[in-house]
């Protein structure tokens, strides 16, 4: 197969721990040929969808890891599969990618996940789709919309609809310290909408990622704990990952999810749960993969390509 990748520029990998480079890796150990492109090197012209895409080779070297040869114009419908992999933030120029990468589709490309499902699964706000698995949650822009919902459940965590890596997240206990100010801040006095939960003790066991590929759920899950005094268990703000089996919870969740997802085009999901709660939908560029099979032994990226080649020539 010749795939291409849409990622963010390959000297900012950090491939002890990238997905996308262990994506990569097994594809290219199984012999398919890697591309790679970013956003802003795609075009309409001339009625087509195209793109400067580079041919890479990867060397083996952990540091010199990989060799790229000079870009060429090509439509994307030259690739067996495009996968997206370009990190957040998802904003305009990201919602710009997948309608041009949804005219590549209508044109015969196979893109993973599907640039329409990328759009309609807000990370935060998809979660509203399965009500029966989530924890007491309100969506609004409302100041007094979530001061009621506070004195309903007291413990609340805020966050923007639009965060990554644990970003603007503020929680608020029964004694409702700056809940004015948060408020004013997040919802930029009104203007903007927001979601607010009621909090899951059982954060400090770990906010855990779960992953579905093609449907199908990988039996371990991440579990990122938060350290010291913080609330936030991402990685990115210094949450300890502990790889662990999922729970019967998480699996019941994941399976009832799993081919649901699949059939909206979403080949591999992020799926976010606290305790027994699911709190995100990850579709842009779910992570974890390498950690997991670093600590269980167990090989996502495998599990991944093995859908990949499965699905490629009927995905549309």
């Amino acid at each position: 197969m010749k795939i291409a990748f849409a990622c963010d520029p390959l000297d900012g990998f950090k491939i002890y721990k990238d997905t996308t480079y262990a994506m990569m890796s097994e594809a290219a150990r199984r012999g398919h040929a890697i591309h790679v492109f970013q956003h802003k090197d795609m075009a309409f012209e001339a009625g087509k969808v195209i793109a400067n895409v580079a041919r890479v080779t990867l060397t083996g070297d952990d540091k010199d890891w990989y060799r790229m040869e000079a870009p060429v114009a090509q439509e994307l419908t030259a690739f067996d599969a495009i996968l997206e992999r370009t990190d957040p933030p998802f904003n305009m120029e990201y919602i710009y990618a997948t309608y041009l990468l949804e005219l590549a589709e209508k044109q015969g490309a196979r893109i993973f996940n599907k640039p329409e499902a990328i759009r309609s699964f807000n990370e935060k706000l998809a979660i509203a789709q399965f009500p029966q698995y989530i924890a007491p949650t309100l969506v609004t822009s409302d100041a007094a919309r979530i001061r009621a919902f506070h004195q309903v459940h007291g413990d609340i965590i805020l966050k923007p609809l639009d965060g990554m890596g644990g970003a603007g997240i503020f929680r608020v206990m029964n004694d409702a310290l700056n809940l004015g100010s948060i408020i004013e801040t997040l919802t930029e006095n009104g203007r903007q909408t927001i979601m607010v939960q009621r909090y899951i003790p059982e954060i400090t066991q770990g906010d855990k990622r779960i992953l579905l590929i093609g449907g199908e759920v990988v039996p371990y899950c991440l579990a990122r704990i938060p350290q010291g005094t913080e609330i936030r268990g991402n990685l990115a703000v210094g949450g300890v990952g502990v790889a662990r089996e999922i729970s019967a919870r998480d699996r019941e969740i994941a399976v009832a999810l799993g081919p649901i997802l699949l059939k909206r085009g979403l080949l591999l999901v992020g799926l976010d749960a606290i305790g027994d709660y699911m709190t995100e939908l990850n579709v842009t560029s779910p992570t974890c993969f390498q950690e997991i099979r670093q600590q269980t032994g167990f090989d996502v990226a495998a599990m991944f390509v093995d859908a990949l080649e499965k699905h490629a020539e009927t995905w549309n």
